[in-house]
């Protein structure tokens, strides 16, 4: 059911309580402020307040439940879902909230909800400090977060969730509280396993580890002919790495960028990336059978600044184009399921899709799972929609026979409520359990929901 027109006089006195204003359809900036990163959605949300801080927030609450609209989220926009935005609804815009504090003594960090992994690991790194971070320096810190959080830290030093102190959140009440072990513990075990399904989080601390700033990183490419042996050397290599190494492997055709070779651009590659966390010395021994097998096509492993490490796939992952992704757990590659990641790469339908495996393990534990697979269809022209998305549900089907229970929540899209609850595992009826308490009426249901039992 639609929600009920907006009163033009409630409108009036909502943008005289916010401090960050409002956007509306009609207005100059109403189109730039509704897209998302993934171009593939397109919603026309009725409202987007731009919040400044946790009372707009609030008030966005409020009048929401009051005038009964659909409430959407957005934090750094990434969500593949869409779950930032909505048609006819309300937009609760965190971006202008972006500011970030960092404590180098306590090694601390308190970072608003709008603030994006290029903003706090740049305040980080000042101090030689780091957490767990998203691998496209654009994404938003809030959502990743609450998704869970791979990134090039996390065998050392855990998902970044693992890694939260605090958070403060807005309820669909329109209650202010702070999540902690030590104050609303329940409520902070739920933001950590469950993501944005009990309020809005308006701040988030994070505890801190020393890093870098100098970190030895990069990757080696080969030939994607040379994937399967590649995959083969990769298991036994990635069996033995220590939890200070952590890689990803990626099969794709590299992008048409200037700062590439000429012969590398758009040439099929299957590349494993590398971030070291320990000390230098013993990375440049880890590194050295991978830089010695094959040999790669190109060695671009070296010493280089952990922010700019965090970069390394942002020119390869620009916001505006269509997106499509599938995502599992593997506890193994067997020979088997390397032939069917393999097959699937050569049928890929699109010269920017891609195919890849984050190593999980050491502090990043997640069940059995070896690996955290991501099938990423990626297009620019609209009518080729239905090809890639066929590719990427082909591909993780033929896949899936070698999977192990469960899916990274950031790498879902809308799939249903049987991915859902494979996402959140073990833990999911406990889940629910909050929500009932938190969110009975399921007022935020525009995420990887968790739907309560009792109205």
């Amino acid at each position: 059911m639609p929600a009920p027109p907006l009163p033009n006089t409630a409108v009036a006195e909502l943008a005289k309580g916010v401090a960050g204003g409002l956007i509306q359809p009609g207005d100059a900036d109403f189109d730039q402020a509704r897209r998302v990163w993934n171009g593939m959605i397109d919603r026309r949300p009725a409202l987007i307040v731009r919040c400044a801080g946790a009372d707009d927030v609030k008030a966005a609450v409020k009048f929401a439940r009051k005038h009964e609209q659909l409430v959407a989220v957005r934090g750094g926009g990434h969500s593949v879902a869409g779950h930032g935005t909505c048609d006819g609804g309300l937009v609760v815009d965190l971006s202008p909230m972006r500011e970030v504090h960092v404590d180098p003594q306590k090694r601390r960090a308190s970072i608003q909800a709008g603030a994006t992994w290029r903003d706090l690991d740049r305040a980080s790194q000042a101090h030689r400090l780091a957490v767990t971070g998203g691998i496209v320096s654009e994404t938003g810190v809030a959502g990743l977060t609450l998704g869970g959080g791979i990134g090039w830290l996390m065998r050392k030093h855990g998902l970044t969730a693992d890694n939260l102190a605090g958070a403060d959140l807005v309820t669909a009440d329109g209650q202010f509280l702070h999540a902690s072990a030590e104050q609303n513990a329940e409520l902070f075990w739920g933001l950590q396993r469950g993501g944005g399904n009990f309020g809005i989080v308006t701040e988030l601390r994070f505890r801190l580890h020393p890093v870098g700033p100098i970190v030895l990183a990069g990757w080696v490419l080969h030939p994607q002919d040379k994937a399967t042996e590649v995959l083969r050397f990769y298991r036994n290599y990635a069996a033995a790495a220590p939890e200070e190494l952590t890689t990803i492997v990626i099969l794709r055709r590299l992008p048409h960028l200037p700062k590439l070779p000429p012969f590398l651009r758009g040439m099929p590659i299957i590349g494993v990336a590398v971030c070291h966390a320990g000390v230098i010395e013993a990375g440049e021994r880890m590194v050295q059978p991978l830089r010695a097998f094959g040999p790669p096509l190109v060695d671009g492993i070296s010493l280089k600044p952990y922010v700019e490490h965090q970069t390394m796939f942002d020119a390869a992952q620009p916001p505006g184009r269509h997106n499509y992704w599938k995502t599992s757990y593997l506890r193994e590659l067997s020979d088997a399921a390397i032939d069917a990641i393999v097959d699937s790469t050569r049928r890929m339908t699109s010269p920017l899709s891609l195919l890849a495996l984050y190593q999980l393990g050491g502090a990043a534990r997640l069940g059995e799972a070896a690996f955290c697979l991501n099938v990423a269809a990626t297009w620019i022209d609209p009518a080729e929609r239905e090809a890639h998305i066929a590719w990427a549900r082909e591909s993780w089907a033929a896949i899936a026979p070698h999977a192990t229970a469960g899916a990274y929540v950031n790498f879902l899209g809308d799939e249903g409520q049987e991915r859902t609850q494979a996402a959140y595992r073990q833990d999911y009826e406990r889940l629910v359990a909050l929500k009932n308490t938190y969110d009975p009426r399921n007022f935020f249901r525009l995420n990887q929901n968790i739907q309560p039992t009792v109205v």
